[in-house]
């Protein structure tokens, strides 16, 4: 059979089967892309240019780009078939530079490593000492302590153990993790202890270099997750992992390599060696887990949503195919249930809301919702469904916080907004979104159900000011926030009535798993001292905003703390000390799950959650 040759934007050239398509051929070529919609024709996010080759529009794409659009070649990278050789460019929107978040809470722990390092000068055998060489290394071992009494070591160890002592003049470093000799090493290498601690997010992976005598962060590195190109929610990634043959190795494999060359820059930054890597540390929720694990995650989507495994997990490097001192290991941090995975004990670690005297409440909003509830005594946790339109997907205008994106949004005297690094607005993303509505809830352009009120109905001073902004956009209701002369790709930038409706779906799923925590656990909100709100979206939202439409209730908006990335937090402390990775199985284990869609109560609490409040006049 003939094949086509696609050439992409950047210089790779791929033979591509004839029909195709070109999502397909990005991913067997590992092109790592975008497809928020998992590829189904959906979000119109996708877009790319054909050059030359570009065949008559598919009727998805007619409905979800413009005709200027289609008139330049753009197409949907998820539909367009290849039939013949094609030219490919991306969209500046390809390299855009994302905005990840990488600080955190301020938070301290005994540093106790999980590796441990030994330097012994190891007696030489002579006629009056038989003793072996194996045996030699652990009488130095356990002249250091009582605890190095009983080592044990693999065979990969005693086959090193002629070679290292002969180049060493006997004077070695035997590597340990618990009573087990990992590896020996030539020579006095004690001041190398380095690890890795990652948070991988369904949108973004972040990693921490650690000195692990220290607890100095030497570098970071950060990346998009780019099991994307499969999807931006985990429900489309769990779809494509047991509908596609190779689906849970593509989705392993594109999610282990990502780690891999995240520890490669991480390294490089610090002037250091993937060797002196000892020890990775992994939070993430259930399905992320699974998936770097290389479980497949099936059961998670299906009812009664029971994960494979909860336990903490100790790895072998190799199992993985990580690339650090393979005389390290791989600490995963353990899940809670289904939903609520080792990002929410990672949160926990770093809060400390399981030694808090004071009942606090913890939410971390992404494409789904965590949160817990409690104190030392009692924790409460659930996970909602919000959906990606707090990432941007799914929303007309939407785009994850990256330059160019509108960032948020004013309705004080006027309108006003601004943009990731000042420049020409290309979208929206989450944050801008949620003052969009809010905004518009507020100033009476939208009534309580969410639905935009025509021109003449507007009563409030300043949305009568506004009211030219309402407009309508493929015969639907809209807001503009900015007009085609303004904007960096000379399309107009709206939220429309489809937007409105896809932030309420999501708000109303994290208000109703408050409100449900709260009613299981018998509390108030008086009873409630702080609200934390951890991850990307939490830490850039504006507070306001977010009691405004009902996602927190409007009683703690004076109690809202952003804390950051605190699932990457808790990586490091599991990292640095196996004091802190301990508790985190404690943790978990003492963790109530509470199942939304069980609950009595649910579907009455949703629909009421979906409303906005009412607005006083």
């Amino acid at each position: 059979m003939t094949k086509y040759k696609v050439a992409f934007s950047g210089g790779t050239t791929v033979e591509a089967q004839p029909q195709a398509t070109l999502k397909e051929v990005m991913n067997t070529a590992g092109i790592n892309f975008d497809f928020p919609c998992g590829g189904r024709g959906r979000c119109g996010k996708c877009k790319i240019r054909i050059v030359s080759g570009a065949n008559a529009p598919q009727s998805e794409e007619k409905r979800l780009l413009t005709e200027e659009e289609l008139k330049a070649g753009i197409r949907l990278a998820c539909i367009t078939k290849v039939t013949n050789d094609m030219e490919v460019e991306f969209l500046s929107d390809k390299n855009i530079a994302h905005r990840i978040l990488l600080s955190s809470l301020n938070r301290t722990a005994k540093i106790e490593p999980h590796i441990v390092k030994r330097y012994l000068e190891v007696d030489k055998a002579t006629i009056y000492d038989l003793r072996t060489g194996w045996q030699r290394i652990k009488d130095q071992l356990a002249a250091q302590g009582e605890q190095y009494k009983n080592t044990k070591a693999r065979v990969t160890v005693l086959r090193q153990i002629p070679e290292v002592l002969q180049s060493s003049d006997h004077k070695i470093t035997a590597v340990l993790y618990n009573d087990e000799v990992r590896g020996l090493e030539t020579g006095n290498t004690t001041e190398k202890l380095l690890g890795m601690a990652f948070d991988i997010g369904t949108t973004t992976i972040a990693g921490y270099l650690m000195d692990l005598y220290t607890g100095k962060e030497l570098s970071v590195a950060s990346t998009l997750n780019p099991q994307t190109q499969f999807g931006a929610d985990v429900i489309s990634r769990i779809t494509h992992a047991n509908q596609d043959p190779k689906g849970l190795r593509d989705l392993h494999h594109v999610v282990t390599r990502a780690v891999n060359d995240l520890i490669g820059e991480a390294v490089q930054k610090a002037g250091v060696t993937r060797n002196d890597v000892y020890a990775v540390s992994i939070v993430g929720n259930t399905c992320m887990h699974h998936l770097f694990v290389g479980i497949n995650p099936r059961d998670v989507a299906l009812a009664p949503y029971v994960p494979v495994v909860t336990d903490p997990l100790v790895i072998e490097p190799a199992e993985l195919n990580l690339q650090i001192n393979p005389a390290g290991k791989v600490f995963v941090l353990p899940n809670i249930a289904g939903f609520v995975g080792a990002d929410t004990v990672g949160v926990l670690l770093a809060t400390g809301l399981d030694q808090s005297e004071e009942i606090k409440l913890v939410v971390d909003i992404g494409t789904n919702g965590e949160m817990a509830l409690g104190n030392k005594d009692k924790i409460l946790a659930c996970s909602t469904a919000a959906g990606p339109a707090f990432e941007g997907a799914q929303i007309s205008c939407g785009m994850r916080g990256a330059t160019g994106a509108i960032d948020h949004v004013t309705f004080d005297d006027d309108f006003s907004f601004s943009v990731i690094d000042d420049v020409a607005p290309l979208g929206i993303c989450g944050s801008a979104l949620l003052d969009t509505v809010a905004g518009l809830l507020e100033v009476g352009l939208i009534d309580e159900r969410g639905r935009f009120k025509k021109p003449e109905e507007v009563t409030h001073p300043l949305g009568r000011k506004l009211k030219d902004r309402l407009v309508e956009i493929n015969g639907s209701p809209a807001f503009l926030l900015a007009g085609e002369l303004n904007s960096k790709e000379n399309r107009p930038i709206y939220v429309s009535q489809k937007d409105v409706r896809e932030l309420q779906l999501a708000k109303g799923a994290i208000a109703t798993g408050i409100r449900i925590l709260m009613q299981n656990y018998g509390l108030t909100v008086d009873d409630i001292t702080e609200v934390q709100l951890a991850g990307a979206f939490g830490n850039y939202l504006n507070p306001h905003s977010a009691c405004a439409i009902g996602l927190i209730p409007k009683e703690l908006e004076n109690r809202i703390t952003m804390i950051g990335n605190a699932a990457g937090l808790g990586s490091q402390l599991a990292l640095l000390s196996h004091s802190e990775y301990e508790r985190a199985a404690k943790a978990a284990r003492n963790v109530q799950f509470v199942e939304l869609g069980s609950d009595p109560d649910f579907t009455t609490v949703f629909a009421e959650s979906m409303l906005f409040p009412q607005q006083e006049e």
